[in-house]
């Protein structure tokens, strides 16, 4: 079975820090990319971050540069979103995409909610 599973995530204050991982299974992880993407309540889905198979090719949602660290351990198939300095409006359920860019046939998981509250 194919699938994708998001955790760490949690509630934190701003200025806070979290972790997500994200596990691939039943497909060969170290041949995709890798994608993070977010969605808030009565917003669209937003890009977050991505890299390549071999985890280069960095790049980042302007919101979330310099905040935001994504990297990947194939020998794990796990992918992972470091957060640090949260800020309210990163609240979301955050979700990781076998993909660059989000496309039809993507795998995605379920999602892990982020909540930055004080």
């Amino acid at each position: 079975q194919v699938q994708l599973v998001e955790s760490g995530g949690g509630a934190v204050q701003p200025g806070g820090s979290l972790r997500l991982s994200c596990i691939g299974s039943g497909f060969t992880f170290d041949t995709s990319a890798m994608s993070w993407y977010r969605q808030a309540p009565g917003k669209e889905r937003e890009w977050v971050a991505a890299l390549t198979k071999a985890g280069d090719g960095i790049n980042y949602a302007h919101s979330v540069q310099g905040r935001f660290t994504i990297s990947r351990d194939n020998a794990k198939n796990t992918l992972y979103l470091q957060m640090n300095r949260l800020k309210p409006e990163d609240t979301g359920v955050y979700f990781c995409v076998n993909a660059y860019y989000m496309q039809t046939n993507s795998i995605r998981g379920q999602g892990t909610q982020v909540t930055v509250s004080s």
